[in-house]
């Protein structure tokens, strides 16, 4: 059985045994969370769609680290009018092993 959750902005295909890295979720290492916003359900070739939502299908998931991505490098140049730009961004995430998925 495998879910399709939105979580932090993003939609992710979800099946239980998964690890998954999600934008940052306030919560502690170890702790159980539960995913309410599940777009759609399917087990082989059956799919239920939520309109938005599927009403009861809810997602366990343990919280395994907190962390930062490796940094992406931006680089601006406009050629000729010695202009140069370096920045540099990591973005935070939050680890999940996927426990259970329930209608």
């Amino acid at each position: 059985m495998y879910a399709v959750i939105k979580t932090g902005g993003k939609q992710y295909r979800v099946v239980a045994g998964q690890k998954l890295k999600v934008e940052q979720i306030p919560a502690d290492i170890g702790q159980e969370i539960s995913l309410d916003q599940v777009l759609s359900v399917g087990e082989g070739d059956q799919l239920k769609i939520g309109t938005p939502l599927v009403a009861g299908a809810v997602v366990k998931a343990t919280v395994l680290a907190q962390g930062r991505h490796d940094k992406v490098k931006i680089f601006k140049m406009r050629r000729r009018k010695h202009y140069q730009k370096r920045q540099g961004h990591r973005q935070n995430y939050t680890e999940l092993r996927i426990d259970t998925v329930n209608v």
